[in-house]
């Protein structure tokens, strides 16, 4: 997919960038498939802010996406390739034989008119969803399953991909986009390609107002603020932060800290770590 550079007619305009959208057969959603998403300004239950720097944003709807693929033996047509406001990656619209629609997330590769299947018997071909333990060792997949039936939790966002290096047991040796490799219960779905739309990350948002399409409010430097409010805060004119590392607001180490469980399960499962 190209970028399209904005001539600089404005400040704001001068380095803008944005996806020319080639892919995109369609603007209109299936409205059976929308639901309401609702806006939680990064407050939990309780009304306390638990995430900042959210709120606001252009209104959107929610487009439910078939993460499971559990559409077994059923054939599928792909009938458009859409715009998805809630993710980097474009979704595409698959109309199957039984009469229901469903989206997907789009690979990069796919085409209207191309047929998809799910289940062990799929061939290996882009779209095509099977149990890990089927795909031939060197495949490149995304969408993959944790646990059997849960629905697809890695390799879901533009141009992420996973490589199949093995096989163990009831397990399948994954290597993940961080450059993690892992395993995988062979049980667990995976779709066949990488997924698409991977210029995203080229582009250069260039003017405040577009992250604040996006919802994402302003982030203010713990530096400008008082001590009681960021440990970096305080001190007369511009000062250092005065300690051997930045800090979170909260006190803990902002760079380099490993906050992942020790004693976590799924520990025993990871062969190598990702690179650092």
């Amino acid at each position: 997919m190209a970028i399209r550079k904005f001539k600089p007619t404005t400040n704001g305009r001068r380095g803008m960038s944005a996806l020319m959208n080639e892919e995109i057969t369609t603007s209109t959603p299936t409205k059976s498939l929308l639901k309401k998403a609702r806006k939680t300004g990064g407050r939990n239950n309780q009304g306390k802010m638990t995430v900042r720097h959210i709120g606001g944003g252009a209104k959107r709807k929610y487009r439910v996406i078939d993460f499971k693929r559990n559409k077994i033996g059923i054939i599928g047509r792909v009938a458009s390739i859409e715009y998805d406001p809630n993710r980097n990656a474009n979704i595409a619209l698959i109309n199957y034989l039984d009469g229901e629609k469903r989206y997907i997330i789009a690979p990069k590769g796919l085409k209207v008119g191309m047929i998809i299947e799910n289940g062990e018997n799929a061939d290996i071909k882009v779209g095509n969803a099977l149990p890990l333990k089927n795909i031939p060792v060197g495949t490149v997949v995304h969408c993959i399953e944790l646990n059997p039936g849960s629905g697809a939790s890695l390799c879901r966002s533009a141009g992420t991909s996973a490589q199949i290096l093995g096989r163990e047991d009831k397990y399948v040796l994954v290597r993940l986009q961080s450059g993690e490799t892992r395993k995988i219960l062979g049980n667990c779905i995976a779709t066949i390609g990488v997924v698409g739309n991977e210029d995203y990350e080229l582009v250069n948002i260039g003017k405040a107002g577009r992250t604040r399409h996006m919802g994402i409010r302003p982030t203010n430097r713990g530096s400008a603020m008082n001590p009681n409010d960021h440990p970096h805060g305080g001190g007369e004119g511009r000062a250092p932060i005065g300690r051997k590392s930045p800090m979170t607001p909260w006190g803990k180490p902002a760079l380099g800290y490993k906050t992942r469980k020790n004693k976590k399960a799924s520990d025993k499962l990871i062969v190598s770590r990702r690179k650092k």
